[in-house]
């Protein structure tokens, strides 16, 4: 497959946005200041910047396969503490989405290879909330609540580190869970309840 249509798409595209504003590629490259920290998935299918309708420099994006943030994973950790600390961004998201193949690919029991460890990570997710999802019958339903329990539980881990836990001393962030329907093209706010989660079990997890 040539990929020369890329680069005659890149042309265009610099075109249009140099029409629009002739400073657009100098102010890029002075610098980026996000105000939005994004964890999502790697699905080929789900944009970032696109589906919020942001701009380059406007949100600082980590994408993995089924939007994990797990501790063992030196990458998403770099990530997280170089936007907070560094970039001081306000708000960070893990936005997960409905159709998602890494999660269906954790409910069965089939052999990934080297995706195995990986997928691990959302079977723990499903453990941890076993009765609420061995509870729905419909097996439709039952993936779609596992996708936002996923999201759920990274904000947690998010919530877990030791940088998120110096910034919400420090200044204002926030952490959002929010799932993307392929079949609308909507976002959806979960409106998680952190301090519900977290009121039990954040004594174990705080770093003062």
């Amino acid at each position: 497959m040539e990929l020369n249509h890329i680069f005659t798409n890149n042309q265009r595209w610099s075109e249009k946005k140099n029409r629009a504003d002739k400073d657009y590629f100098l102010k890029l490259s002075k610098g980026q200041h996000p105000k939005i920290l994004y964890i999502g998935c790697s699905d080929s299918r789900v944009t970032a910047e696109e589906m919020m309708g942001m701009e380059p420099g406007e949100v600082f994006v980590h994408r993995n396969i089924a939007n994990m943030v797990p501790n063992t994973d030196l990458n998403v950790m770099s990530v997280i503490n170089y936007a907070v600390s560094y970039l001081k961004v306000q708000h960070v998201v893990v936005c997960g989405h409905y159709c998602c193949g890494g999660v269906k690919a954790a409910m069965e029991p089939a052999d990934m290879g080297l995706l195995n460890p990986w997928l691990r990570n959302i079977r723990d997710v499903y453990r941890i909330h076993q009765d609420e999802l061995n509870g729905i019958t419909d097996e439709e339903l039952r993936y779609k609540r596992l996708i936002e329990l996923n999201v759920q539980e990274q904000c947690v881990n998010i919530i877990k580190t030791a940088v998120i836990q110096r910034a919400f001393k420090e200044r204002s962030v926030r952490v959002y869970g929010w799932v993307f329907d392929i079949r609308s093209g909507r976002l959806i706010d979960l409106k998680i309840d952190f301090d519900r989660i977290l009121n039990q079990i954040m004594e174990i997890y705080r770093i003062t």
